[in-house]
């Protein structure tokens, strides 16, 4: 094997912003971290960071919580999900998914993947028939979204409530609607790898009274609910508040004070992940053997990774091409591999579901490779790491 090599990092991060920097130690020397430890006449980080964000969402109602991954329990329990409930989610998605369903006692049903790496349509109208699920997790599985219109055409028509997991489409517009606005409720992750960062942290939005107040009440209010700037009235609270378990996990000021920063700077940052993502997409264009993923044109996404399939290629010559690009510096990871690494688990993997045999998506879900695309990187990288991926593909196809 020959050829140049890439020599970036594929998991480091951009820095924090200094203006974010120094309102988080602004924070630290106040000793206030915990969201309802403020002054009589201060909001507080978080309240404001949920004020912000349900402005940008165009929602009446933001929550900051502890993760995304809690953001999802959150709102199952919200919309009333119960223990043997069936949840309706992708196939194609990832462990937290499945895991916050499982969480609250309820069982995933899976609905299939097509090759755009969206949620099977057909297949969804099938499981809401024979499942009787009332509820879709539904996940922008790597930033990929459906036809949005579409799939509120049909839960509507089912009386199916739609939960987004937007983890990878904060900032993605479907038509010009903000990723997470067709739904119900909707759930965003803040962990290092996603499009702002604060370690972990995660944000909750709806528009719907009764759900905005179980959630909060949920996160650990302590009754102290009307500190909440980006909520329900405070009548709303009173018909549910001694029903409402305190499952908490509440955001800081601390994580609260570093997000704000970087969500005002969040649309430049779209840009600049659009701009490598293309850069990477024509670099592998047109390469026999690889299939990219047409974007539909009322999606507007958020490029901060980029997916392609090998499809019915034999396992090994996968697992090659994937060996062949880590000597050289490209990091790619395979959803095909018969065992969980890292993040790139499946539905089969997932044992404390039901098996379901999805022999269609099982094709597809062989066939993906998955490349994160960090801003640290830049446009002559990505040239770079294109031209690397096209050699291997080439060289082993």
């Amino acid at each position: 094997m020959s050829g140049e090599v890439f020599r970036g990092n594929f998991t480091q991060q951009e820095p924090i912003p200094e203006e974010a920097i120094e309102r988080a130690v602004e924070v630290l020397r106040s000793g206030r971290l915990h969201r309802y430890n403020v002054l009589p006449d201060e909001a507080g980080e978080v309240a404001l960071l949920e004020q912000e964000f349900a402005a940008l969402a165009g929602a009446r109602y933001a929550l900051a919580v502890a993760s995304g991954g809690y953001a999802l329990g959150c709102a199952l329990r919200a919309v009333g999900v119960a223990h043997g409930d069936a949840v309706l989610t992708n196939a194609f998605t990832l462990a937290p998914v499945p895991g916050a369903i499982a969480s609250v006692g309820a069982r995933s049903i899976f609905v299939g993947v097509t090759e755009g790496l969206v949620i099977d349509l057909d297949d969804l109208q099938v499981k809401i028939a024979d499942s009787g699920a009332r509820v879709l997790m539904l996940s922008h599985m790597r930033g990929h979204i459906v036809d949005m219109d579409a799939l509120m055409y049909i839960c509507n028509g089912a009386g199916v409530t739609v939960i987004e997991d937007c983890a990878h489409t904060m900032g993605a517009t479907w038509d010009g609607v903000p990723s997470g606005r067709h739904g119900t409720i909707a759930c965003y992750s803040t962990q290092t790898y996603k499009h702002i960062n604060s370690g972990e942290g995660g944000l909750l939005v709806t528009d719907d009274d009764e759900i905005a107040a179980k959630a909060i009440l949920l996160s650990g209010s302590y009754m102290l609910y009307g500190a909440h700037t980006a909520r329900p009235p405070l009548d709303v609270f009173e018909k549910v508040k001694y029903d409402t378990p305190n499952v908490s996990g509440r955001m800081d000021h601390l994580r609260a004070a570093i997000l704000r920063v970087q969500l005002r700077h969040l649309p430049d940052q779209v840009a600049n992940w659009n701009a490598r993502y293309r850069v990477v997409e024509e670099g592998v264009r047109d390469v026999a053997g690889l299939t990219l993923i047409d974007r539909p044109q009322q999606e507007g996404f958020v490029g901060s990774s980029i997916q392609f399939l090998l499809l019915d290629w034999a396992d090994e010559r996968i697992k090659a091409v994937v060996a062949a690009c880590k000597a050289r510096g490209v990091e790619l990871k395979w959803f095909g591999a018969p065992d969980p690494v890292a993040f790139t688990s499946r539905y089969d993997n997932w044992r404390y579901a039901d098996p379901q045999p999805l022999p269609d998506s099982d094709r597809v879900l062989r066939a993906i490779v998955d490349m994160r695309l960090p801003l640290t990187f830049s446009l002559d990288d990505c040239v770079v790491i294109a031209r690397i991926i096209k050699d291997e593909v080439v060289r082993i196809h």
